[in-house]
Formats: C-alpha cells, structure tokens, sequence
C-alpha cells in the first residue's frame, strides 16, 4: 500500500512478474495534452487526462522473466522483461535494485520476426528511475552500443537519457484519480555512428506500488518541453 510520503523507494516500485496491466493507448494519430496542468484554490497541481476518446485501443502489458527468452544470454544480470512499443514487437531487458530501474538493452520478442531481428546491448547499464524518486531529482545516463542489430541491419550508436523528477499532484485518468502523481520528464536522443541523431521526449506520471500510470511521448526531434500534442497517449485503465 503507498505510504503517500512523497516519494517512491525500489520496493515501492517492484515488478509483479506475469501480472498484467491495462491501458488506453492512442490509436497513432496523435492525441492533444496538457502537460502544465492547473493549480486548484488548495494549491495542489492538477493534470486532467479524463476524456473517454472512443477510438482509444486497449494494451495489455506485463512483466516476465529472463529465463527462455532467445537474447537471455546478452543479459547477464537482467531481472525482467517488458514490451517498449505498443505493437509489442520489441522487449526491454531491465534490472531493479535499490539505487534504481536500469535498462541493459533491447531485443526483438522474437529471434526472427519478418523484419528482421533487434539486439542492442548497452556497455553500461541505463538509469530509467532512480531510488527514491523525488521531487527535484534529476541524471543523465547514456549507454552505448557496438556490434547491435536493427532490423537484421548492423547498428552502432549511444543513447542518451535525461530525466527529471519535477514535480508532484493530482493525475485524472479515466477509470482512476491518483492524488500523489510523480510528474517524471525523459529525453531521449539515439545517436547512431552513421546518420543524424535523433531526439524524443516522454512525460510519464508514477505512483507509489502502481509504477507507471500515465504516458505522453512527443514526436521526434519536437523541442517544446511542454509539447501539446502527443505522439502516443497512454493511461492505465480498461
């Protein structure tokens, strides 16, 4: 149960292996948000994410195990897995431990899929969360990557993550209203050995023992911190 204390600790933000969650995920055409919020006459930040948009798709996603997955082998020290994408075609190798939610790579769901097989495997390992996340908290990981595949092509590159813990309020969603959201900003730029670099933004929203409960990812190389238009919209619910 959270403890509403402002903050979450890693065992306030543990993976339920094989439990899954649901969410409403814009369709792909866009979808317009209000990343600032209101402040209400309590003084509390407010975000309303409560429209029923009647062409919202429902997603399933859950966390499992490394073991009998065909990348295990590239990640030692890997504790679970999760879809990145909406189309649940690629997984997120992950490690949690009390310091933080690290992301050790990205790999294909499966080893020959008719695009070609992903494998990318960080030299060092991705902060996406660190514990206890807080108001005010802020880091910048990268990792790079050599000998990677995308799409059965070579691929060599560094990823760059910045994210900021900056604030905390009252998120609406459809189904749920959390008092005590964490507002966490991530940028995102992949810069491959070969080409220009590209950069996307994501605001997510996270609650104590919930994890992630909202999502607004921008569209690529978009500068505006507070974009108004999303390129993906997710939100826990049914």
């Amino acid at each position: 149960m959270p403890n509403l204390d402002g903050k979450i600790q890693a065992d306030e933000l543990a993976a339920a292996l094989g439990v899954p969650v649901g969410y409403l995920v814009t369709p792909g055409e866009g979808r317009p948000v209000d990343l600032v919020g209101k402040v209400d006459k309590a003084g509390k930040r407010v975000w309303d994410f409560g429209t029923d948009y009647v062409d919202d798709q429902a997603l399933k996603l859950a966390a499992n195990g490394l073991a009998g997955k065909w990348y295990a082998l590239s990640f030692s020290t890997g504790s679970f897995v999760s879809s990145i994408d909406a189309a649940q075609t690629l997984d997120g190798v992950y490690r949690r431990d009390d310091t933080g939610l690290y992301l050790l790579g990205i790999a294909s769901k499966t080893e020959a899929p008719a695009e070609g097989k992903t494998l990318l495997v960080y030299d060092a390992p991705i902060k996406i969360l660190a514990f206890p996340l807080a108001p005010g908290a802020r880091w910048i990981s990268v990792g790079n990557v050599a000998g990677g595949t995308i799409r059965g092509l070579p691929y060599a590159g560094k990823d760059t993550y910045e994210v900021e813990d900056d604030g905390v309020g009252r998120l609406v969603l459809v189904d749920f209203t959390f008092e005590q959201a964490h507002r966490v900003r991530t940028k995102v730029t992949v810069s491959p050995a070969a080409g220009a670099a590209v950069s996307r933004r994501q605001v997510s929203w996270f609650m104590e023992c919930f994890g992630e409960v909202a999502r607004a990812t921008g569209k690529d190389n978009d500068p505006t911190v507070d974009f108004t238009v999303a390129a993906e919209l997710r939100r826990l619910g049914q």
